[in-house]
């Protein structure tokens, strides 16, 4: 999925002789958490909001706060989920772009490329998402990937959503026609299905026996 045309330049970019009053000026007029600082149309750094409000000799230059620079960005042939990862480890809605010769070329915004990811059929098709868990020595994705077109269903997408001790739990979507069909082959797979579902006719047999013992133990 190529999102180049989401780059944006409409702001013009921070440098390090700017001073901090702009600086304030500009994540005042903006809802940014940060904003590249270039030189020589080379990427420096990023200024956090939360940084540069708090300093308070505003007829100051960025360059005594150089220090407080962060250090992200990502190329411009990086995917949606590249993209969504850079945003959450760096727990910002802005990330800078650079060329393969390292040159800024603008920058995303958190929402555009949240925009770009709702309306990918990962996200629109109608489907059934499937939450299956097993001991991550023993799963392979050509196995998952295996038992759902077996079962006549199509995968749109999985990855590991979780991992707790020695298991994994991998997320799935799948357009499928019988989920219990294919639940039940994971079973068989000894997959533990962490989902819940509707009309599950496992869990109900499982519910129809355990009722009925409990039955019996009360004669």
């Amino acid at each position: 999925m190529n999102i180049t045309n989401h780059i944006l330049t409409e702001i013009e970019p921070l440098r390090l002789d700017s001073s901090i009053k702009s600086a304030k000026k500009l994540f005042k007029e903006y809802p940014l958490t940060h904003f590249p600082v270039l030189e020589n149309n080379k990427l420096l750094g990023s200024f956090a909001e939360d940084d540069i409000r708090i300093i308070e000799h505003e007829k100051g230059e960025l360059v005594a706060y150089a220090h407080l620079l962060s250090s992200f960005f990502a190329d411009e042939k990086a995917t949606v989920l590249e993209l969504l990862k850079i945003f959450a480890d760096n727990d910002t809605n802005i990330i800078p772009v650079l060329n393969e010769e390292k040159n800024y070329l603008g920058y995303y915004d958190l929402r555009d490329v949240l925009d770009v990811f709702s309306t990918s059929p990962f996200m629109t098709e109608v489907s059934e998402t499937l939450i299956v868990k097993k001991n991550e020595n023993d799963f392979s994705m050509s196995e998952v990937a295996q038992i759902v077109e077996v079962n006549k269903g199509k995968l749109l997408g999985a990855y590991i959503s979780e991992k707790s001790d020695e298991f994994v739990h991998i997320t799935l979507k799948i357009v499928s026609f019988d989920i219990n069909e294919m639940m039940h082959t994971f079973r068989r797979y000894n997959y533990e299905i962490i989902s819940t579902h509707e009309n599950d006719i496992y869990l109900e047999d499982l519910k129809n026996r355990s009722e009925y013992l409990q039955k019996y133990l009360e004669m």
